[in-house]
C-alpha cells in the first residue's frame, strides 16, 4: 500500500532512499482511519412489544419496532413488523411495513408487505407493495412516490378515490 504511493509520485532516487522516514508518516493516518470508521455504529435491535402488552396512545421512533400486542393509536417507525398476534387500531407509517397480524386503519409505507396471515381493514398508500396469497384486505390501494407525506396524499388521494367509486 505504501509502495504504491511512492510509485505514483514523481520523484528522484533520493525519495526512495528516504523510505525509512516514510513509515512514520503512514502511522499517523491509521488513527484518522480508525476515527473515520467509528461513526457507523451497529444498528440497535428492534424494540419488541410483547403479546401481553396493550398500549393506548401513539408511538413514534426512528428505529425498528416489532409489535406482538395490541395498540390503539398511531405508529411511526423506520421498520415496523406486525406480528401474527398483534392488533393495531390506528394509522401506521413506516419506511418498511411487514404485516402478519391485524390492522384497522390506514397504512403508509415506502415498502408494504402483507403476508398470508395479514388482516388489513383500511387504505394502503405505498411506493411498492406485495400481497401474499391468503392475506385478507378490505380497502383501497394507492401508489405514491412519497407515501410518508400525509399532506401531499390528502390532495392527490381524494381524486383517485372518487374515480374508483364511480
Amino acid at each position: 500500500m505504501f509502495s504504491k504511493s511512492k510509485i505514483n509520485e514523481p520523484g528522484s532516487k533520493e525519495t526512495e532512499a528516504a523510505k525509512p522516514a516514510a513509515p512514520a508518516t503512514p502511522v499517523s493516518p491509521a488513527p484518522a482511519e480508525t476515527k473515520a470508521s467509528t461513526p457507523p455504529k451497529p444498528k440497535p435491535p428492534a424494540s419488541v412489544l410483547s403479546s401481553d402488552l396493550h398500549i393506548t396512545g401513539n408511538i413514534k421512533t426512528s428505529g425498528d419496532i416489532q409489535v406482538e400486542g395490541t395498540i390503539e393509536g398511531d405508529i411511526r417507525a423506520h421498520l415496523l413488523t406486525i406480528g401474527e398476534t398483534a392488533t393495531i387500531k390506528g394509522e401506521v407509517t413506516a419506511d418498511d411495513v411487514v404485516v402478519n397480524g391485524r390492522i384497522v386503519g390506514r397504512v403508509r409505507g415506502l415498502k408494504v408487505r402483507l403476508t398470508s396471515t395479514a388482516r388489513v381493514e383500511g387504505d394502503i398508500i405505498h411506493k411498492t407493495i406485495a400481497i401474499e396469497s391468503g392475506a385478507h384486505f378490505e380497502g383501497s390501494v394507492q401508489r405514491q412516490d412519497d407515501p410518508l407525506n400525509p399532506g401531499r396524499s390528502g390532495k392527490s388521494g381524494a381524486n383517485p378515490a372518487a374515480e374508483v367509486k364511480q
